[in-house]
């Protein structure tokens, strides 16, 4: 599916399709959701295509007019969108259309919101969709990372930060090393998550020796504002200033398992998922790994758990013939 695509920026600003730039207030109304009302950068930019993909959509059914988009175009819209994308993506879109249009209702822009009274697609998920892994698999991918070089040690340090905090990779590649801190003769290390919170864990016994070593090894303790994780050059190995992306962990990460032999497709999520999964394994609560993946909801926490895998996986060895 195509769409025109709005970008927001200094450097292009004003670059909307034409059905939100009618007129100059308009197009300032719109630019303000995404710039002024989204504060996630995550957010804005799935928000920016999902309007790039109505505005597309409307040109090609002649609505040349925001003012005269009805709730029956816009459920035409979902309809043509259930056809293309997955649920999830689907209410998504949805959900830009109803933030923006209540924006520019508000700002007197258009009189009514034609897609507040649109229903999207039902959509339920009892169980995630980050493949996990083995204790086995995690322990190999460890074992085979150099621990002697400071890449080696960086990239030990933040799988088991992942791991052992629950950690979002976002949240991981946005501290600083004086973030990681002593408090009461124990290893802290505060988080830097969604929407500028911080929320702090106490580090395991093992996060605690990753992280000491990494830190030591590259030199950086003194550089308390600096980035905590940080990139490397590749002809030298030397770490830089600059800190790692996520698009940076994720290589690592598959060109580590890759070491290993792990077959397993995994991302940057599944430390996180590994992590919660083994914790609630060994006897952990739910409530408590809520808290500590700092998730709002404990269903959302409860996506994140796999043991269901492995009892459908030993009820499968029963077939014997």
């Amino acid at each position: 599916m195509t769409g025109e695509i709005i970008t927001v920026g200094k450097e292009n600003k004003g670059a909307l399709p034409a059905l939100f730039a009618p007129d100059q207030r308009t197009a300032e109304k719109v630019l303000e959701f995404f710039t002024v009302n989204i504060r996630n950068a995550h957010t804005r930019r799935a928000y920016v295509k999902a309007a790039g993909y109505f505005a597309a959509w409307c040109i090609n059914e002649g609505l040349t007019s925001l003012q005269n988009v009805r709730p029956v175009h816009v459920a035409a819209y979902v309809e043509d969108l259930q056809k293309k994308l997955a649920a999830p993506s689907v209410k998504q879109h949805l959900a830009a259309l109803r933030m923006l249009y209540d924006w520019l209702v508000v700002g007197q822009v258009v009189p009514t919101n034609p897609a507040s009274a649109v229903r999207g697609p039902k959509y339920s998920v009892k169980k995630g969709k980050t493949p996990i892994l083995a204790v086995e698999e995690a322990q190999d991918i460890l074992k085979v990372i150099d621990d002697v070089s400071p890449v080696g040690l960086r990239d030990r340090a933040q799988m088991g930060l992942m791991v052992y905090t629950f950690a979002r990779v976002g949240a991981a590649i946005k501290m600083r090393v004086e973030d990681v801190y002593v408090q009461g003769r124990r290893t802290w290390v505060r988080l830097h998550e969604k929407g500028g919170k911080l929320h702090e864990m106490p580090c395991h016994h093992k996060l605690e020796e990753y992280l000491h070593a990494y830190i030591e090894a590259a030199g950086i303790a003194a550089d308390t504002k600096g980035f905590l994780f940080r990139t490397a050059c590749r002809r030298t190995g030397k770490l830089t200033e600059n800190p790692m992306t996520q698009a940076d962990v994720y290589r690592m990460i598959n060109r580590r398992a890759s070491d290993a032999n792990i077959r397993t497709k995994i991302g940057c999520h599944s430390f996180r998922a590994t992590g919660i999964t083994e914790y609630l394994r060994n006897g952990g609560k739910l409530e408590i790994a809520q808290q500590m993946a700092n998730h709002e909801s404990a269903r959302t926490t409860g996506l994140y758990d796999r043991r269901n895998d492995q009892i459908s996986l030993d009820e499968v060895e029963r077939i014997i013939i």
